[in-house]
């Protein structure tokens, strides 16, 4: 997904790029929605997708968000462009330089999934997050695990973590093909402890798999969700307070 928040020129032409992944997997995006779907106690919430790239993790969603109105947000035009046949609501935005337009506590719920590790400032965007959120909202929040089982393995073995990048040009040191821009990695306690002093509460943090695992180690990756600090990606769901 492309972040919905500005980045340097550099980074900007990077993310523009349509060679540049904008989804991470139906595995995550399928369990967040019915995380999301069972937290939500009303019919008619209204969700904001931040960083909705080209909208198809909220098409895989939407059967479970039936009932809810779905909103994507993205600063690129051209994830937006791709978005709209999909979500039919999307709204350009970015969470620094003003933020985003939208009024103060209009969201029941926030979606900001693989945003949080392409983020040059990511206190300024769960501050803006807190913003739109209204008190008691739900943000539901999904980044890459630095501690993933096969990572504390690698590390071990002197190799660069998966989902840890050195450049935008190319792989160096790790396993893997594809620059996708990560900055910032988490692991579950630091993701907890972060979520808490921006201003949300109530935080837990459930596993999800990757989908970029080999095929022969998806059945461990899946097994591995069961403790969310070795799973591969981690699904935070917090109120704010």
């Amino acid at each position: 997904m492309t972040g919905a928040t500005s980045p340097s020129p550099g980074l900007r032409d990077f993310y523009e790029n349509p060679a540049v992944p904008v989804a991470s997997g139906d595995g995550r995006t399928l369990r967040q929605a019915r995380l999301l779907a069972g937290a939500l106690d009303a019919p008619g919430q209204v969700i904001l997708d931040i960083g909705c790239g080209d909208g198809t993790a909220a098409a895989t969603a939407a059967p479970f968000l039936s009932g809810h109105r779905l909103i994507g947000v993205d600063w690129s035009q051209d994830a937006l462009r791709r978005a709209r046949p999909r979500m039919g609501h999307v709204v350009r935005g970015e969470l620094e330089h003003g933020g985003l337009p939208l009024a103060d506590g209009c969201a029941d719920a926030v979606l900001f999934s693989e945003i949080l590790e392409h983020l040059v400032d990511p206190d300024q965007a769960l501050d803006e997050l807190r913003r739109v959120l209204r008190p008691g909202g739900h943000l539901m929040l999904s980044t890459p695990n630095l501690a993933a089982w096969y990572n504390r393995a690698l590390l071990l073995a002197g190799v660069q973590p998966v989902f840890s990048e050195v450049s935008l040009r190319g792989i160096h040191g790790r396993p893997g093909t594809e620059v996708v821009g990560h900055l910032r990695l988490y692991t579950a306690r630091a993701l907890r402890s972060f979520l808490t002093a921006s201003g949300f509460a109530d935080v837990t943090v459930k596993g999800a798999p990757f989908h970029g695992v080999p095929r022969p180690l998806r059945l461990l990756d899946r097994a591995a969700c069961a403790v969310p600090g070795a799973s591969s990606i981690l699904l935070a769901h917090a109120r704010r307070r």
